[in-house]
């Protein structure tokens, strides 16, 4: 059967992509060839996620070539398009690639003949903004064909036996592991993209399949079915695919364009208990600052109360602090889970830029520190399980907070730990869009900021964990572990003799392996801290016999410092007493 399309996406923000493909089976009777390709309707689904076309050659000695092929590159697209938005498209990619292989393989093993697995090639190319991602296992290709030149951007993982015979070591339903080439291209407008599979690239050389997309007037469905004809022509004996995408053009901004329009609104003015501002009046004013407003309101639509955020005037010509207060809308929109704060979408009639968040009822983690100066050891347990839990979400979203502080923690009546205030979050999505936030120095409070961030690397999940950390040591001592090198900026990123303060310095009542769990997990390098966060957790409340190990070799002074320290003034008054007995003899 031979299949043919040619289509030109929408505007995409001024992003457009036309695409045509045309594949037969050729010689063959069956076609296990296949090709697919989609742009969303949706603005918001085709600005995060982007425009993805993908090409698959099921194995020929297998039955089940032209299922695994098929199954492949349809069931990619629709799980790629269902992942959350604030992933970027690498991490979307991987994971929807890491089920499919499990699930290729699994169905394949149930096959009494070996050679009839589910097995396939695999090639995928991810439009989004600015930037084509790559992903690639198998032998088809991508090419790029830009300013007369073609150039091939992916590897074949095949080898050759003799011949033109080979064979594929790397494929998706081949193994239980996968390992993916991945690469990112910056597109250039009128870039074409090829896609292709072995019964075609084998048959034509680079010079004639460059010849070939040169030719103009012509549709890139004819322009495909006549490079997949030469390659018959050639001599092709297998089944033949080629799919060719054209960059008609490229936004100029993406992320910018949404913060001009956001931006083009009017800041409110300072507002009291009763003013009105859209459908919601305001009926608290919970605070007031030099960088936000925040109040309580009521809606007239539900009835509901809502936490109104309004950015302060101060700050109306400085376009960074706008685009963090812009990107932290978009942000808690897309989060949906009781340990965040929801921040609705923002409302296309009104004329003011302010966030609309949901009320969450509770007190900030910062009171009850200073309502529980001596907290139970299970009190503690009980809220670090609970930031944690919040961590972890975020983890999974890939976002790293980067401000955890206790002010921006609230404790509710139902036991949850809320995160809020996301104005410095880093998403990983958003790296994906061209003309992001470009930031010069670290943005957060920097008593709770990790040393490898604070230095001007890139921060992590475990950045974040390592601000939770300090805040579960906070919380049972009233004190920081490394307050005494904080005094400024430079001496945390230039000093590399981080002393830690023992909890048991302030408290005797805290077990000498929790102290050290509490010493890992605020370790000054990143890579020794906790690298699984429910091991973490478990270690908290259960002693860790690797850690028991550790203290008992420790010396007193680490075990009990505060028992080392007394036993230490002892044994000086001994001495004090008895030389001044001796100097009074």
């Amino acid at each position: 059967m031979d299949v043919a399309e040619d289509v030109t996406t929408q505007p995409l923000d001024d992003l457009q992509v036309s695409l045509g493909g045309y594949s037969t089976a050729g010689s063959r009777k069956a076609n296990q060839d296949a090709f697919a390709a989609h742009c969303p309707h949706r603005d918001n689904v085709k600005k995060y996620k982007g425009i993805v076309a993908c090409i698959a050659d099921g194995v020929s000695c297998s039955e089940n070539g032209q299922q695994a092929s098929h199954t492949s590159v349809t069931q990619f697209i629709d799980d790629y398009y269902s992942t959350p938005d604030s992933w970027g498209a690498k991490h979307s990619a991987a994971r929807v690639l890491k089920a499919l292989n499990s699930w290729l393989y699994f169905h394949g093993c149930q096959s009494d003949l070996r050679h009839n697995g589910l097995v396939t090639t695999f090639s995928s190319i991810i439009f989004k903004s600015n930037t084509a991602h790559l992903l690639h296992i198998g032998d088809s290709r991508i090419y790029r064909y830009r300013q007369h030149r073609l150039v091939q951007l992916t590897s074949d993982h095949s080898r050759k036996q003799g011949g033109k015979s080979h064979f594929l070591t790397r494929a998706l339903g081949m193994d239980n592991r996968l390992d993916v080439d991945y690469r990112r291209e910056l597109l250039e407008q009128d870039d074409i993209f090829v896609l292709s599979t072995d019964g075609l690239h084998d048959w034509l050389t680079e010079p004639e399949l460059a010849g070939l997309l040169s030719v103009h007037g012509q549709s890139l469905k004819a322009r495909a079915r006549t490079i997949v004809e030469r390659a018959i022509e050639n001599g092709s004996t297998d089944n033949v695919t080629c799919l060719l995408l054209s960059v008609d053009a490229l936004p100029e901004e993406n992320l910018q364009e949404a913060e001009r329009r956001l931006t083009q609104r009017v800041i409110p003015p300072v507002m009291k208990e009763g003013n009105r501002i859209d459908q919601y009046e305001i009926t608290r004013v919970i605070h007031s600052g030099s960088r936000s407003h925040v109040y309580l309101a009521a809606s007239q639509f539900d009835g509901k109360s809502y936490v109104l955020k309004v950015p302060s005037q101060n700050f109306s010509d400085d376009m960074l602090y706008l685009q963090g207060f812009i990107r932290e809308g978009w942000l808690g929109n897309q989060i949906d889970h009781p340990s965040v704060m929801k921040i609705h979408r923002y409302s296309m009639q009104s004329s003011f830029l302010y966030h609309v968040c949901d009320y969450v009822e509770g007190t900030t983690l910062r009171q009850w520190m200073l309502d529980n100066p001596e907290p139970t050891l299970e009190k503690v347990r009980v809220i670090a399980s609970e930031l944690v839990k919040s961590l972890r979400y975020l983890q999974r979203m890939g976002i790293v907070h980067r401000d955890l502080k206790p002010e921006n923690i609230i404790l509710t009546d139902k036991g949850w730990a809320v995160f809020i205030d996301f104005g410095t979050a880093q998403v990983e999505g958003l790296e994906d869009i061209a003309g992001g936030i470009k930031e010069s120095i670290p943005v957060g409070d920097i008593d709770y900021m990790a040393p490898e961030y604070l230095a001007g690397k890139k921060a992590t999940p475990f950045s974040d964990l390592f601000s939770v950390g300090i805040i579960i040591y906070e919380m049972l001592t009233g004190q920081k572990p490394y307050e005494r090198l904080r005094s400024t900026v430079y001496d945390v990123t230039q000093r590399q003799d981080f002393s830690y303060v023992s909890t048991l310095t302030y408290r005797n009542d805290i077990p000498a392996w929790m102290d050290l769990v509490l010493k890992k997990v605020c370790h000054p390098l990143p890579q020794c801290r906790y690298q699984v966060m429910s091991e973490f957790l478990q270690d908290l409340s259960t002693p860790n016999p690797a850690i028991v190990k550790e203290l008992k070799g420790a010396p007193l002074l680490e075990k009990n410092p505060l028992l080392a320290w007394k036993v230490f003034t002892w044994v000086l008054l001994i001495i004090v007493i008895v030389e001044t007995y001796f100097l009074m003899r």
